[in-house]
């Protein structure tokens, strides 16, 4: 069996089984408080340093009613700033990505602000009287960068700095060239799947139904696919190919095509790599190139799983066929997926339904549950208490748990 060089936490034996309880999934002020204490608080990934290679080139990220545009300054920096004219709050950029020609111009009433989101001036300046135009730059969003990926937050939380937070990936992401990738194709998918955002992460956060629900990535890499859980909410799955020719056709195919990578330290070489960030967070790595994905809660009912993919620069036909190839395996995958995701999610609302009973193969899913119910420790109640109620309750366990300690 390949050694890996992770820390891997096992899992207490004092974790129950049962999971989150089926109101969680379906509670309006529970996705509520998730929004304030979880998705604002944490690190989000809005693309990455590739995306945006010329001044003036930006991306947009949208969570919950927070709006953001990262863009590249005349001088080469890369920024992020909530997507708000300071004269209206209309947004100053619309769409997924786009360019802006020099300056960025409100689409509302044609203030322009300058590439690094300082004022250059109001319309019709003499009509506002005095005004300190250095007091109305675009408002920054808390922003950094690893390894080419750029992360948002859009609120202090209890997450380290990226750079401490992802160490553990550092070595990995250096030895495939991360910081050197390159967009594939087109810039960004997205599907809307009507379930609640933790009915996604449950499925994609345990490797055990591989064997039944996945048959290409079972026939790929599922005899040897591993889930290892790390500390602060990181996680790495793992799965090695080559060992069999393959019987599907792009299996077959992949296997027979895919990159050698010498370069590679052992651990990586015939590898597929899922490297996860709690809560919703995952970047995928094969061979051939990389992804990332999320989750991004819409409504307590709706999710939007989005992501970008990148090519390595020296991309040769045959990594690009690869690729090809490996698009379509992990394109099946997230359609018997988003299936799964469903039947999980609509299970809940069944008086029959009494909880999960988790195998330890289902290892990832109880770490992000207790991860949950740290968070928000309301998620311990068997029963949903008054909706009305149930930010108080969860402010009061939390308060009570400061003082056992």
């Amino acid at each position: 069996m390949t050694r890996l060089p992770y820390p891997s936490i096992p899992v207490p034996n004092d974790w129950d089984r049962k999971g989150l309880p089926a109101w969680t999934y379906h509670s309006e002020a529970m996705f509520a408080l998730e929004r304030e204490q979880l998705f604002l608080t944490h690190w989000q990934l809005a693309g990455h340093e590739s995306d945006i290679p010329r001044p003036g080139d930006w991306l947009s990220f949208d969570l919950l009613g927070e709006r953001a545009v990262v863009m590249r300054g005349a001088d080469g920096v890369v920024r992020a700033f909530h997507n708000l004219c300071r004269h209206r709050g209309a947004r100053v950029v619309a769409g997924d990505a786009g360019h802006c020609k020099g300056s960025i111009v409100c689409p509302f009433h044609g203030w322009v602000y300058d590439l690094d989101g300082a004022l250059r001036g109001p319309a019709r300046p003499s009509s506002f009287g005095e005004m300190d135009r250095s007091e109305f730059g675009l408002k920054p969003v808390e922003m950094e960068i690893f390894h080419g990926f750029v992360f948002l937050r859009f609120s202090p939380g209890p997450q380290a700095p990226v750079t401490d937070l992802l160490a553990p990936f550092a070595a990995d992401f250096a030895a495939y060239k991360l910081s050197d990738v390159l967009p594939a194709g087109r810039m960004k998918w997205e599907n809307d799947l009507p379930v609640n955002w933790k009915s996604v992460r449950d499925v994609d956060n345990e490797g055990y139904h591989v064997a039944m629900a996945h048959p290409g990535l079972q026939e790929l890499y599922g005899r040897t696919y591993r889930d290892l859980n790390l500390a602060n909410g990181l996680t790495i799955s793992v799965g090695w190919f080559g060992d069999a020719p393959g019987r599907g056709w792009s299996v077959r195919h992949y296997v027979r095509h895919a990159s050698k990578r010498t370069d590679l330290p052992p651990h990586l070489q015939n590898a597929w790599t899922y490297y996860g960030l709690f809560p919703n967070t995952v970047i995928a790595v094969t061979p051939e190139g990389a992804q990332f994905y999320q989750d991004l809660p819409v409504s307590v009912g709706m999710t939007r799983q989005t992501g970008r993919l990148y090519r390595h620069k020296d991309e040769t036909r045959q990594t690009r066929l690869a690729r090809y190839l490996s698009y379509r395996i992990d394109r099946a995958t997230s359609m018997e997926d988003r299936q799964l995701s469903i039947w999980s999610n609509e299970s809940m609302k069944s008086s029959s339904f009494e909880g999960f009973h988790l195998s330890d193969l289902e290892y990832g899913l109880r770490c992000h549950h207790q991860g949950l119910r740290h968070l928000m420790p309301v998620m311990t109640q068997a029963e949903a208490p008054p909706e009305y109620d149930l930010a108080r309750l969860n402010h009061e366990i939390k308060e009570r748990s400061k003082a056992d300690v």
